[in-house]
């Protein structure tokens, strides 16, 4: 739909005492140019040497005073009303403002609907960016449907994509989309998957959250230089420093790092064996012990072999088995 936002401004401020034109103006930065700051209710106040209370009572009283001009641009509202029911009944303010305004018409788009009486404006808080709605109808339904993800992510811990969420659900997407979009605690990241601010996947923070990042998509222990090779400007040094510290990693060989989760644990080999010994609770052949050891870390098997002949933890037994030495 074209049409000239900035004259249909103009049209309506224009009928109104000087006083209150320039308030409205300059509240909501209704430029010719369609590019203003607006100007808070203090600083309009000091330079008509009023109180910012005044002030605010001739942005209300102004307001008001437009509304019976309406009906002359009944066009304009039902398109913005088209909008937000295309949207599902709702959309957050920084989206809708710039589908509707572009990058110059903002403010004017600000303006009318806060003068349309089809327009709800829910203004921002710790859990939801600010947004407008149709009804409030709407917005009860979108807040119940982000507390249900919320817990379900906690349940899951990890991220999911909006086919995921949807079957959850089963809403008109466009809707889905608009309740995900005016979260502040569920995010999506690169990927395009959706999941809680503070996790590393959807909000990474320094480099051991992307090497984090790295060894999820890759799926496999990495080397920490070719981790930072998949990190933007990342050097290997610090890459390598952050993996030894972050408990989230093993070192599973020279240099060679995997993921806790992935059921790898600290320690040496000769660690490892001993464990691999005290969990059996039996002596273990040589071949049983390399199995186990080498899904543990990424060594050479003869790296195993001197550690297992290590006289001073482990014994063979006559049949070539192998057990725990006895303090």
């Amino acid at each position: 739909m074209k049409v000239s936002y900035s004259q249909i401004c103009s049209n309506l401020l224009k009928t109104l005492p000087q006083k209150q034109k320039e308030v409205l103006s300059r509240r909501f930065g209704l430029a010719a140019s369609g590019l203003a700051e607006k100007e808070t209710l203090e600083s309009i106040g000091q330079s008509f040497g009023i109180t910012r209370e005044r002030v605010r009572q001739i942005e209300e009283d102004g307001l008001l005073k437009l509304k019976p001009q309406l009906k002359t641009h009944q066009k304009i509202f039902w398109f913005f009303k088209e909008y937000l029911k295309n949207s599902g009944g709702l959309k957050k303010e920084e989206t809708l403002l710039s589908d509707l305004g572009g990058k110059n018409w903002q403010n004017q788009i600000y303006f009318l609907l806060n003068l349309g009486e089809d327009f709800l404006r829910y203004a921002e808080t710790d859990d939801f960016y600010s947004f407008w709605t149709l009804n409030e109808d709407s917005t009860l339904k979108a807040k119940k449907i982000i507390s249900s993800l919320s817990e379900k992510l906690k349940k899951i811990k990890k991220p999911f994509s909006v086919k995921e969420i949807d079957s959850l659900f089963s809403l008109n997407k466009n809707f889905l989309t608009s309740c995900l979009e005016i979260s502040k605690k569920i995010q999506k990241n690169q990927e395009g998957r959706w999941g809680l601010l503070d996790w590393p996947e959807i909000n990474p923070r320094g480099v051991k959250d992307k090497a984090l990042l790295v060894f999820k998509k890759e799926n496999k222990p990495l080397h920490f230089k070719e981790v930072a090779s998949l990190i933007p400007k990342a050097l290997p040094q610090t890459v390598h420093n952050e993996l030894i510290k972050d408990p989230r990693f093993v070192l599973v060989g020279r240099g060679v790092y995997a993921l806790r989760e992935w059921g790898y644990e600290d320690g040496f080999v000769k660690d490892v064996i001993f464990k691999t010994l005290k969990e059996a609770g039996k002596p273990l052949s040589k071949d049983k012990i390399l199995e186990k050891v080498l899904k543990q870390r990424l060594v050479k098997e003869n790296t195993v072999l001197l550690n297992l002949a290590d006289k001073k933890y482990f014994t063979r037994t006559t049949n070539n088995f192998y057990i725990i030495r006895e303090a």
